[in-house]
């Protein structure tokens, strides 16, 4: 390689330099000697030592192309140019022969992140979240960023009250350029709180305002809930909490003046001391509305829930401002501003509002937006939409768009927000954002046993199949006393106008448990279609026909309902042996649902009223029910959830009410803490429970979060009242004999499905009465 030597003036003050441009740089750069160079046309240029980047990438950073003149201004320009990027630890520039050369050695790329010890996160955000900053697969290896990276998630832990973590950052060189990095991570012992300190409260006690705070000293759930884990988020959150519970009961003034935060040297022990001032108590005195109401002053009144002479209260004051934006956003006023200005009367200790009510303007949906929903198809949640693109915003349509989606039970959480369109005054998208969760159950399983053998087990059930909306169903039962084949589906959007579809085919047979003393066999085949027609947002009408054939054996143990069957049916006076009947039962239903989940229900109501009747076949009878469910939320986590239930099922044209159509009642879903299908009068002989022709059901929990599971739905605990019974045809239903109990329950949204477990005490058992205090059901609802 030929250096020119003569394009450099070096100074009297230092020896003669190798002649390459990056020395002419760095001098320019670094020494108050000027060192020129002589330019020189390019005739072609050069990279060497680049092994991931480029050459078109060093070439668009260079100030000079091929056939321009090179000179020391476009040298120092084009070393900082390159520097810049970041991509090279080293850049020289040389001169050969008119050609540029550019020699780089690359900064290494980042293989891998990777942490050790890391319990309090999930190792998959951390690497996002470093990735975010800098540090993660792919990106240019920067000691700065890996320090950075480090001090930032020793932030985090220390925000979690892990003050003793220690992380130790490993790098380590590997072929071609690369290394990994690895975060050591030793988390020690979470600091606990132990003490909170409340100072300047006089009109609550320390314990009433500890209760509001999500924080809390060591106790027997923080295991789980980490309350007595120092958070600096937790603290800012019970802040506000502790305001709130002033601002709620007429305490206008209150301030948090102060928090202080002091641990101890060995970092395990922490205690927290919050300043408060309370004020004084103020009553309202007044209020009114102001701004534009279009004529509606009157009505938006209505909506006000602050009454003068009545204690202010920050949270009727918040809701009375949502109230009238929400009202006037079912008129397309989406940004609707409702501001209450206080007036205070400190003397008197009163306050009055003046409510001023800035419409906005009216707006339109421009954009109806889905996001979450991987596996659910956009046309299974869109076609619940009730608010449309391109009309007018309507809240009402917006908040039902929200409950209908949430309704369908494909998702664990269902939210919606609607930012103004950006470049618009009048136009908002409307985003609706779901979680996915499983909604297909699987079951297989085997048991071998000397009374029954091989016994093979298996059940599908996919409520939302592959992301269609429609549900399938597939058992399969080879116990001894239970064989079932059966296959089911339903397509609720059967026509485009929301028709549904239902139907089912299934072959069963049914004989009693070992544990029965008396003997017999039931064997259904049959077919059965429905069809629900929606009569508005919240009705639907059903109608469905099927076709049914059952069979009943009965021998000399069998109970004495069923021996009546068989001799009415075929003609054995003894009621020994088969008998066969033919029925095709034509179903009437109505449904009304407005509930804002079908899950974790907390507002609204259920309501089912069904009637089968058999007018053609051999067996003659009609089975009504009814059900209703009513949920009340009492504050923002505690739900009170009521539930009933009536049937009634009666043979007609000399017959009797079939015997394999009973009602049964015990266990989770009626009378928690009794055997289920236990209730009701029992065979005099055999002593089996039998069921009854008519049953009355009802059912009372007051459902809470689970301790530290804050607003999380998903897992709760409950306590309840079960009361019901049930009663034979030609049987008067006397409260009397109704059984009642009460326990404790929990209830968990599992990946597998709900589940629900309850601990009962029966309150008034009677003799022969079958007891199971502690039950559980895969299932939903009560």
């Amino acid at each position: 390689m030929k250096l020119h030597s003569n394009r450099f003036a070096p100074s009297s003050s230092f020896p003669l330099l190798r002649p390459t441009l990056i020395g002419a740089a760095v001098l320019l750069l670094c020494s108050s000697q000027a060192y020129a160079i002589a330019p020189f046309v390019v005739k072609d240029i050069r990279v060497e030592g680049i092994q991931r980047t480029e050459a078109g990438t060093v070439f668009s950073y260079l100030p000079v192309r091929v056939g321009e003149t090179f000179d020391d201004e476009k040298s120092i320009a084009a070393i900082k140019a390159l520097y810049a990027t970041t991509f090279f630890k080293d850049v020289r520039l040389e001169e050969e022969n008119g050609v540029l050369v550019v020699i780089v050695e690359e900064r290494p790329a980042i293989s891998t992140v990777d942490f050790t010890g890391t319990k309090e996160f999930e190792k998959d955000v951390l690497v996002k979240a470093l990735k975010e900053i800098g540090v993660g697969e792919t990106k240019i290896f920067d000691k700065a960023s890996v320090d950075r990276a480090e001090q930032e998630l020793k932030r985090q832990y220390l925000s979690h009250g892990l003050y003793g973590v220690k992380i130790t950052t490993t790098i380590t060189p590997i072929e071609r350029n690369r290394v990994t990095v690895m975060f050591n991570v030793d988390e020690g012992d979470a600091a606990r709180i132990k003490g909170i300190n409340i100072v300047g409260n006089s009109h609550f006690s320390d314990k009433e305002l500890r209760e509001t705070m999500a924080l809390s000293t060591s106790g027997w759930f923080t295991w789980y809930s980490k309350a007595d884990q120092y958070s600096k988020t937790k603290l800012t959150g019970d802040i506000e909490a502790l305001k709130s519970f002033y601002l709620n009961r007429g305490y206008l003034e209150v301030n948090i003046e102060s928090t202080q935060v002091s641990i101890t040297p060995d970092k395990k022990d922490i205690f927290l001391t919050i300043n408060i001032s309370e004020g004084e108590k103020y009553t309202v005195s007044g209020v009114k509305l102001d701004g534009e109401m279009f004529g509606r002053e009157e009505e938006l009144r209505q909506l006000l829930l602050l009454r003068p002479g009545a204690v202010y209260s920050g949270e009727l004051l918040t809701e009375s401002n949502k109230r009238i934006s929400d009202r006037l956003g079912t008129f397309g006023y989406a940004f609707a501003n409702v501001n209450a200005n206080p007036e205070i009367d400190r003397a008197k200790r009163e306050v009055s509002f003046t409510f001023f009510v800035d419409p906005g303007k009216r707006a339109y949906v421009r954009h109806m937006n889905i996001s979450g929903n991987t596996t659910t198809r956009d046309e299974v949640i869109r076609r619940e939409f009730r608010q449309f693109e391109g009309s007018w915003y309507d809240g009402n349509r917006i908040k039902l768009s929200r409950d209908r989606v949430d309704r369908l039970g494909y998702f664990k959480d269902v939210t919606i927000d609607t930012p103004e369109a950006q470049g618009t005054s009048d136009q908002v998208d409307v985003n609706l954002t779901v979680v996915e969760k499983p909604t297909g159950n699987f079951l297989i399983g085997g048991a071998f046993s000397q009374s029954e053998k091989v016994t093979l087990t298996a059940a599908i059930s996919q409520a939302n199949f592959a992301g269609s909306g429609n549900t399938v169903g597939i058992e399969l039962n080879t116990s001894r006393y239970t064989r079932t084949i059966a296959f089911s589906q339903t397509n609720p959007y059967f026509t485009d106008d929301g028709v549904s579809r239902s139907f089912e085919i299934y072959s069963r047979t049914t004989k009693p448990p070992a544990l029965n003393i008396g003997s017999y066999t039931v064997r259904q085949n049959g077919t059965r279609m429905s069809f629900g027609v929606p009569f508005s947002e919240s009705d639907t009408v059903f109608f469905g026909a099927g076709l049914e054939r059952t069979g009943i054996e009965t021998d000399a143990t069998s109970p004495t309902r069923y021996r009546d069957y068989v001799r009415q049916f075929s003609g054995n006076a003894d009621g020994i042996g088969k008998a066969v009947t033919n029925s095709v039962p034509l179903t009437a239903a109505w449904s009304r649902d407005t509930r804002d989940s079908a899950i974790t229900p907390s507002i609204g109501r259920y309501q089912r009223a069904n009637l089968e009747v058999d007018l053609v076949g051999n067996s003659k009878y009609y089975r009504a029910v009814y059900e209703q469910q009513w949920y009340r939320p009492l504050s923002r986590l505690v739900t009170l959830a009521l539930k009933g239930e009536v049937d009634y099922g009666h043979g007609f044209r000399g017959t009797s009410y079939p015997v394999f159509k009973n009602f049964y009642g015990g266990g989770i879903g009626s009378v928690r803490g009794y055997l289920s299908s236990s209730l009701g009068i029992v065979d005099p002989i055999t002593n089996d429970a039998l069921g009854g022709a008519k049953r009355l059901i009802g059912n009372a929990e007051l459902q809470l979060p689970f301790p530290g599971g804050g607003p999380d739905r998903s897992l709760r605990w409950f306590g309840f009242l079960d009361g019901g019974q049930v009663y034979q045809e030609g049987q008067k239903m006397r409260a009397s004999e109704l059984r009642f109990s009460t326990g404790l329950g929990v209830s968990w949204i599992s990946p597998v499905g709900p589940l629900k477990l309850s601990y009962a005490k029966p309150l008034n058992p009677k003799p022969g009465d079958r007891l199971e205090r502690f039950q559980f059901q895969m299932g939903t609802g009560f």
